[in-house]
C-alpha cells in the first residue's frame, strides 16, 4: 500500500532516511515520523528518546491530516 501524502514537502520530511543515523530520531534533520499503521504523523522530539507530537494539520501545506486509526 501506498501512502498518498498531502505535499511534497511532507513525502520528502516523512520518508527521508539519514547514512550516520540508523534512526529517525537520532537524526536532527527528522522532522515528521510516519506511522502507516495508525494513519498518523507526529512531529519528532529530539530529546534522545523516541517521543513524538501527533499534528492534525500539514505544518508546510496547511492540509488536513488523515484521522488516526489508532482505536480501530
Amino acid at each position: 500500500m501506498t501512502t498518498a501524502h498531502c505535499c511534497e514537502d511532507m513525502k520528502r520530511n516523512a520518508t527521508q532516511s539519514c547514512a550516520q543515523h540508523p534512526s529517525r530520531f537520532d537524526c536532527p534533520d527528522a522532522l515528521i515520523e510516519y506511522f502507516p499503521r495508525l494513519g498518523e504523523y507526529g512531529l519528532i522530539i529530539h530529546d534522545g528518546g523516541q517521543s513524538v507530537v501527533t499534528i492534525a494539520f500539514c505544518p508546510f501545506c496547511g492540509a488536513k491530516l488523515p484521522t488516526s486509526r489508532t482505536d480501530d
